[in-house]
């Protein structure tokens, strides 16, 4: 990201995305009915998943886990600029080079990784435990959860079973193995601190991205040591089997300092399968708007509702010719939980709904006028909500509640920024009013763009229907700022 894109931080805490390597490993001989990659069972033709007992000797764990681990290096036709904003390892002036994690998840040769770890790469190169050393193709890539899928031409490797990451338990013990630093394997123990965490990292600090900001985050949070070269590697229980994608730390100075985030098993399973069988990310959508994680008690404040008493996710909208409508909800309807699954947060909500492809059908309990009701609804593609669900670009601005201005030249002198608009009003009841985006507020950038004209803002709001919107700018005071809020799932 520019300079300029970085000031808009300020002394906000940094979450570094980071890169890393994973693990292999052999499990119980269990009949796959599954279509995609293995989940809970696989082959390895050199160690035994049995032998792992659930204690706290971590010792079997990494012996199975270890062998899977791939180090990736990437090259560079010029420097990266995007995704990875490590000391040393991205931005301005950066190398041509970079280097991260992956995991084998399938014997013939697919590797699961994350996307910051390879976008924009020419070469891909992947290195072995026992020093193979293979060129990668790239199968596909999805920035909205941050996960790649690359392919070697090799057979019978080792590789590291997918585990469940809805059986995974705050304060079990985890381990975390990686390339460090670009160090040899490393594996370093710690216990799930949290689960459904949205952290509003991915695709935030990439002006690269797309424009359209469809981050899903729902992490597994751990305290094992993660640093920069762990992007990409394995987060597993004590059985060796893999719970997580490790992606992102949360730190002032780019390494480590108590807190990671990996990515959820289950939902990586879909996204890997996705982009095997298809080479994109096929999405069910069920149509609905909600507040997000960072701005959501905010906001239940402000239309009056205590936000203790929200057992669910609260929505503010739906979707004209949505699953959602179709299906009977209203805004206001509070979403308890998805095929018996409750629900605590929408971080939790948006990764339910993206396990799902088009045409599935999902079970929901909600809540309407303190009664439980119960409906179904069959998710719909991007493209069917899309054509159905176009709203001119004058509603769009309605739910915002903004009208916007240019910036001055004074303006961005004072402020050392190369563009943005000035929100000159903000309607009672507007989506900014609700959330506290004052009058006098520069918004800067719109999902990783930068805006200077009302067409910029156009061109944003409709490329995010369906998705998440993040806003950065500057408050009338002069701190920076940043808001998180969707369009609809």
């Amino acid at each position: 990201m520019n300079r300029t894109c970085i000031s808009l931080y300020g002394a906000i805490i940094y979450i570094f995305m980071i890169c890393g390597f994973l693990a292999s490993c052999k499990s119980d001989k269990t009949e796959n009915k599954e279509k995609g990659f293995p989940q809970f069972h696989s082959e390895n033709k050199t160690t035994d998943i049995s032998a792992v007992k659930n204690s706290l000797d971590f010792v079997p764990a990494a012996k199975v886990v270890t062998p899977g681990v791939v180090h990736i290096k990437t090259l560079y036709q010029q420097s990266r600029g995007s995704g990875n904003f490590l000391p040393g390892y991205g931005g301005d002036n950066t190398p041509s080079i970079g280097s991260g994690s992956g995991v084998i998840i399938s014997n013939d040769g697919y590797i699961a990784t994350n996307n910051h770890v390879i976008e924009n790469a020419i070469q891909i190169e992947v290195i072995f435990a026992d020093r193979r050393t293979f060129t990668a193709k790239l199968i596909g890539r999805d920035p909205s959860t941050d996960l790649a899928l690359l392919k070697v031409d090799a057979k019978d490797l080792p590789l590291v079973v997918l585990g469940n990451s809805d059986d995974v338990e705050v304060g079990q013990w985890v381990l975390a193995v990686g390339y460090p630093f670009s160090l040899n394997t490393t594996v370093t123990a710690g216990i799930v601190s949290a689960k459904g965490r949205s952290i509003g990292i991915i695709n935030s600090n990439s002006p690269a991205s797309p424009q359209t900001n469809t981050a899903i985050e729902s992490f597994i949070q751990t305290d094992a040591a993660i640093n920069p070269g762990n992007s990409g590697g394995a987060l597993v229980d004590l059985n060796g089997r893999l719970i997580g994608i490790n992606t992102a730390i949360a730190s002032l100075t780019g390494s480590y300092a108590g807190y990671a985030f990996a990515i959820p098993v289950n939902l990586a399973k879909k996204i890997l399968d996705d982009l095997k069988e298809f080479g994109v990310v096929k999405r069910g959508l069920l149509g609905v708007s909600f507040p997000a994680p960072s701005v959501e008690e905010q906001f239940l404040k402000r239309q009056g509702i205590n936000p203790g008493s929200v057992k669910g996710v609260y929505i503010t909208g739906i979707q004209k010719g949505s699953a959602a409508d179709a299906a009977g909800l209203r805004e206001g309807d509070i979403i308890q939980s998805i095929d018996g699954a409750d629900l605590y947060s929408s971080a939790e909500f948006s990764e339910r709904i993206a396990r799902h492809r088009p045409g599935d059908k999902v079970e929901l309990k909600y809540l309407r006028d303190g009664k439980s009701k119960y409906t179904s609804a069959t998710l719909k593609g991007e493209e069917q909500v899309l054509a159905s669900n176009a709203p001119p670009v004058t509603e769009l601005y309605d739910r915002l509640g903004a009208i916007f201005s240019p910036l001055t030249p004074a303006l961005k002198e004072r402020y050392n920024i190369d563009g943005g608009m000035l929100v000159t009003q903000v309607r009672t009841g507007g989506f900014f009013d609700q959330i506290g985006i004052p009058p006098g507020t520069i918004i800067v950038y719109i999902n990783g763009k930068i805006v200077n004209s009302t067409a910029d803002i156009n061109k944003a709001l409709i490329a995010a229907l369906n998705s998440r919107v993040q806003i950065l700018g500057i408050a009338p005071d002069g701190s920076r700022i940043a808001f998180n809020f969707s369009l609809g799932t």
